[in-house]
């Protein structure tokens, strides 16, 4: 095996080899931080390049896009409240306030620190832990499914600042208008036009929540604000902070690692997720959504968590984990290679130069976000009129560009009204997002846990898996309520 790791290194350590990773990173970084250009956007358009290159370098070059895009999301996250991508969105309750105190670098520094360390530790689960993990995976059905997906809504708790009752109110309305469209028997619910039959996309919704509303502000309250450019300021994450962030980084990494290798969960999910337990864990849990370092490590470490082990069912089973692994599987394909238990078996050495090439990306991550950092510091002080402007057009044009659909625009723009009265009214909107993200796939999977029991609701505990997430979800609720008690009586 030693033999084999080292031909497949030397494979892999080319002058060819490390130049397409780089320009993936940068690529992705670069899409990422651009509000509504997502990483499948890039992998899928990268794919008909791949077609005359060899193996491996295609596969690494659509892994370093996805590894780049999902660290640059954070970008725009932070410096102007726009998350670039869905999993940056959890991003933003910490990092824009921290930014907005002039520790815009501090923060960017944070979440490549984060970023590239849940990126390096999912990768040796990729290589160590892949088929235990995906064994796992196949033990979960639908009733796992539910009950974790009701653990991950006790995040709801976490993020719903002064008040938990408006933040119940807020997962409420994100639980109802996932309901739009059509569900998973052909009915259709709330289509009031034929558009609407085909549900609303997560794109629209998230950059319309976060995004607009700040334009709105910018455009309302422009008598009542003095722009003050905001400041790069201290670059350095200090050991102390490094090291109280440390505990948030490596859960939310393994969070990411296993949320990441169940097929359909994704890094949103995960991150939010990491979010919720790191602020329970942490003591200073007061000031999380006020600017807390510990809430970007816990959210960034998570959603790249999810990037190496989101190919662990891809690689062990042929099961793609998301969207872009599923772009992935055919890039694999189309090399004659077939995912899969005999794909260790038929193409072991191109296994090993797909490991070795990840953990060099990795170190890439790290080298681009330090490259472009300063760069992209500069786009917080533009001058809020001008920005508007640009901010708009890119959200319009990435929400178009994703399905040439003017719907979407017109769900990104209802949105971001729909957030600026949210706002008015002092209702937090990342409740809202994690309900909307959440809310079809548990739906889809208590139906289904009900249509193989025949109606027997015994089957949501059926299984130890089962009790395990209800457990915890009593215990989040259980904790909860006493804080809510001990605030009442205060």
């Amino acid at each position: 095996m030693l033999n084999d790791l080292l031909v497949a290194f030397q494979a892999v350590a080319t002058l060819e080899n490390f130049l397409i990773m780089a320009a993936g990173i940068w690529g992705g970084v670069i899409i990422g931080a651009i509000p509504g250009m997502t990483g499948t956007m890039a992998v899928t358009l990268a794919l008909p390049f791949t077609f005359y290159m060899q193996p491996i370098p295609s596969i690494l070059l659509l892994v370093a896009l996805y590894k780049g895009s999902t660290y640059g999301g954070s970008v725009s996250a932070i410096l102007i409240k726009t998350p670039g991508t869905a999993s940056a969105a959890c991003t933003t309750l910490d990092g824009y306030p921290l930014a907005q105190q002039g520790k815009a670098g501090k923060a960017l520094n944070m979440a490549l620190y984060s970023s590239c360390t849940g990126d390096f530790i999912s990768n040796l689960s990729l290589i160590f832990i892949a088929a235990p993990l995906a064994l796992l995976a196949l033990r979960i059905g639908p009733p796992e499914y539910f009950m974790l997906m009701i653990f991950a809504l006790t995040t709801v708790a976490g993020v719903s600042g002064r008040s938990l009752l408006l933040g119940l109110v807020s997962a409420c309305l994100g639980l109802l208008l996932a309901t739009v469209g059509e569900d998973m028997y052909g009915s259709f619910r709330f289509d009031l036009t034929v558009d609407m039959q085909s549900g609303l996309a997560v794109a629209p919704v998230l950059i319309g929540l976060f995004a607009i509303p700040e334009l709105l502000k910018i455009i309302v309250f422009r008598n009542n604000q003095n722009h003050k450019p905001m400041q790069l300021g201290d670059n350095h994450v200090t050991r102390d902070e490094l090291r109280g962030s440390l505990k948030a980084m490596l859960k939310g990494s393994m969070i990411g690692v296993v949320m990441g290798a169940i097929p359909g969960i994704g890094p949103s999910a995960a991150a939010f997720s990491s979010y919720g337990e790191a602020q329970r864990s942490s003591k200073n849990r007061e000031n999380f959504g006020k600017g807390e370092l510990e809430g970007i490590a816990a959210s960034e470490s998570a959603n790249n968590g999810c990037c190496g082990s989101t190919m662990i069912p891809l690689l062990a089973l042929g099961v793609p984990g998301d969207v872009i692994t599923g772009v992935m599987l055919g890039a694999f394909m189309i090399h004659g290679m077939t995912p899969g238990p005999m794909l260790f078996e038929n193409n072991l050495h191109e296994v090993y130069m797909l490991f070795i090439g990840m953990l060099f990306s990795s170190v890439l991550l790290f080298g681009a976000g330090k490259a472009t950092m300063r760069f992209f510091s500069h786009i917080s002080r533009i001058p809020p009129g001008l920005m508007a402007p640009i901010v708009l057009a890119l959200c319009v044009f990435g929400i178009f560009s994703i399905s040439n659909s003017m719907y979407d625009v017109i769900v990104l723009l209802a949105m971001g009204v729909f957030g600026f009265f949210m706002f008015l009214f002092a209702i937090p909107a990342a409740p809202f997002l994690i309900a909307f993200i959440l809310g079809p796939m548990l739906e889809e999977n208590l139906r289904r846990a009900l249509a193989l029991s025949r109606g027997d609701p015994s089957i949501l505990v059926s299984s130890p898996i089962t009790w395990l997430f209800a457990s915890l979800a009593i215990f989040v609720v259980v904790v909860t309520i006493r804080q809510q008690l001990k605030k009442a009586n205060a």
